[in-house]
């Protein structure tokens, strides 16, 4: 029974957040705004709502594991595995704008929320700046989407306005019961596999309310529209760290606690999955199959050393030293002779 009220509870999370997209963004578009910031703000907003809805739900029950590591686990999984994959389905390409402004937003964001958790807890105030930061983002946004007058593919707007508004209700309302019943039963998972709530919230919780954005961005590579694709996984990055990590941190009791594993493991995965974005975005703003194949082979090798850790297995030393010593030096060179070539590329007198 627990193993389906986890199935029911994640089904229930991404057709409530299927249905706040859906709502939301044809009444976005109804007011003119453009595909890659929809992308960037409602879709990015309605595909987070489950990690909202779990985070909150979490550390009001005193889950405060669960709730920062299904923040951590889902930035880690949102452009190690859903970018990896869109990427091997159709390599995609990146707006200049995401590039120049949202991947920098990106990085700053994960190092703030970085720096606020190093003392073992994120206040009520420290949450209430970021989630302040996330509507500053927002206006930011439209107003850039309606200065510059920018068109992509166009989306459907909205027909019928009291049809779209029940969308949003229903999603939003499927999305709270979902939640509870993800919390309730991955936290009696964790129980009975003797492992604790942080692994199973960086694990489990975290890919299971990360699926409404596999099926955006996957969706979107397949359809062609490349900027809801990598704009929904950049934005919704954005928005678990200032609006979700903000808010649980200003509902729960005293503050969100952070455990000591999460500040010196989880958090510096996710802040250097954020800064590998800026030089494979750059390298001629696309993102090539076979760096979606590394996306997704980083994803594993995170997913094996977060098992082997748990399970104090005897192969973990020799694991994280292969990573340490030879995987990730050799990713950081190959990337950095990509970055130059491409440099040298756009400005051969500089390069010479």
């Amino acid at each position: 029974m627990t193993y389906l009220l986890l199935i029911a509870g994640l089904a229930l999370l991404v057709l409530g957040a299927d249905m706040l997209v859906k709502g939301a963004s044809r009444i976005a578009a109804g007011f003119g705004i453009s595909p890659l910031i929809i992308g960037l703000t409602v879709v990015a907003l309605g595909t987070s709502a489950p990690e909202t809805a779990i985070s909150i739900g979490s550390a009001l029950n005193g889950k405060a594991d669960i709730a920062v590591g299904n923040v951590l686990g889902s930035n880690i999984f949102n452009v190690l595995f859903i970018l990896g994959v869109s990427a091997l389905i159709t390599p995609l390409l990146v707006s200049k704008q995401l590039v120049r402004l949202d991947v920098p937003v990106m990085i700053t964001v994960a190092i703030l929320a970085f720096a606020l958790s190093s003392d073992g807890r994120v206040s009520f105030i420290e949450g209430a700046v970021l989630f302040g930061c996330i509507l500053i983002y927002m206006v930011f946004l439209i107003r850039i989407s309606r200065r510059s007058g920018e068109e992509g593919e166009a989306i459907k707007k909205s027909a019928h306005w009291a049809f779209d508004v029940a969308l949003i209700v229903v999603g939003l309302a499927l999305l709270v019961l979902g939640s509870r019943w993800l919390v309730s039963s991955a936290t009696a998972i964790a129980a009975a596999m003797g492992v604790s709530e942080l692994i199973i919230g960086l694990t489990i919780v975290a890919a299971g309310t990360s699926l409404p954005e596999v099926a955006t961005s996957v969706i979107a590579a397949i359809r062609g529209q490349r900027d809801i694709a990598v704009g929904n996984v950049v934005g919704s990055n954005i928005f678990n760290i200032l609006a979700v990590l903000g808010l649980t941190a200003m509902v729960a009791p005293g503050g969100l606690p952070v455990s000591e594993a999460a500040i010196n493991f989880d958090y510096p995965v996710m802040l250097a999955v954020a800064l590998a974005c800026l030089p494979i975005f750059f390298g001629g703003y696309s993102i090539a199959r076979w760096e979606g194949g590394l996306f997704l082979g980083y994803y594993v090798a995170y997913t094996t050393y977060l098992i082997l850790a748990a399970a104090e297995h005897d192969a973990l030393p020799g694991f994280s030293n292969t990573m340490l010593y030879f995987i990730m030096p050799l990713t950081v060179i190959t990337l950095l002779v990509v970055l130059f070539r491409e440099y040298s590329a756009r400005h051969p007198r500089r390069a010479s």
